[in-house]
This record gives structure tokens, sequence and C-alpha cells, in this order.
């Protein structure tokens, strides 16, 4: 089986991608008002993505998608926006490794809100996982 076929093997690029993000945004922000750098990397994602669908072949014509497909990937696009927002804003604040923590709460809420908007189905040890994970983004976060 090819490996790049595996969602675990994406989640953890993921993982280690929105790592590398803190990292590199914390030092990039030093000098640089928190929203502007926020523009300057919506800039590089739309540039590399633009690159990547067109050599791929991915691009699909503006008609192709659906106009409830639309609203929910603007919804996704604004609340990705707000996300990017808060997170340089607390970046520039706080400490990247107590920043990260907070902001990975969202798997706890991704939980929830699967469960009540999306009608997901966690079993016992799925919740105390998610229970794990909230409890330690806090111990880390904790500066004490």
């Amino acid at each position: 089986m090819n490996p790049f076929q595996s969602w675990q093997v994406w989640a953890i690029l993921s993982a280690t991608f929105a790592a590398l993000t803190a990292i590199f945004a914390k030092i990039g922000i030093e000098n640089v008002n928190s929203d502007f750098a926020t523009f300057v990397r919506t800039i590089v994602i739309l540039c590399a993505l633009g690159t990547i669908l067109i050599a791929t072949g991915q691009w699909q014509s503006l008609g192709s998608v659906s106009s409830r497909s639309y609203a929910f990937l603007v919804l996704s696009g604004l609340a990705t926006g707000g996300s990017w927002i808060c997170y340089f804003r607390a970046l520039k604040i706080g400490d990247a490794a107590r920043v990260a923590p907070i902001d990975k709460l969202s798997v706890v809420l991704v939980a929830l809100f699967g469960v009540a908007f999306l009608g997901e189905r966690l079993s016992l040890p799925n919740w105390l996982g998610v229970a794990l994970i909230g409890f330690g983004a806090i111990l880390v976060a904790y500066k004490g």
C-alpha cells in the first residue's frame, strides 16, 4: 500500500507542518505586526497551493462546485482566517511552547462539535483520549 494513501500519514505530516508553523512564525513575527504576518502567510499559501493544483492537474472549474459547498467552504475560510489571526497574535505575545498546546484544544472542540453537529459517535476510549488531550494541553501551557 502506498503510504501517501493513508490518512494517518497525512495527519502526521499535518502535525509536523503545524509544529514548524509555530516555530517559524514565532521567529518571523519578531518585528512584524501579527495581522500583516498573517497576510504574508496567506499569500504564500495561495501561491503554493495554486501552483500545486495546476502542476498536478487538480484544478476544477468553478461551476463544478455546488452552492452549498461554496457556502461551507467560505465559512471554513472565515474560520481559518479567524484562527490564524488569533494564533499569530497569541504567538506575538506568548511563548510558542505554550500557545500551540492551547491552539490544539481545537482537537477537543472538533470531537465535541463532531458529536453535536455531525452525529459522530465516540467510544469510551475515544472520550478518554479527548479528555487527556485537553488536560495535557492545559498542563503544557501552564506556566508554573
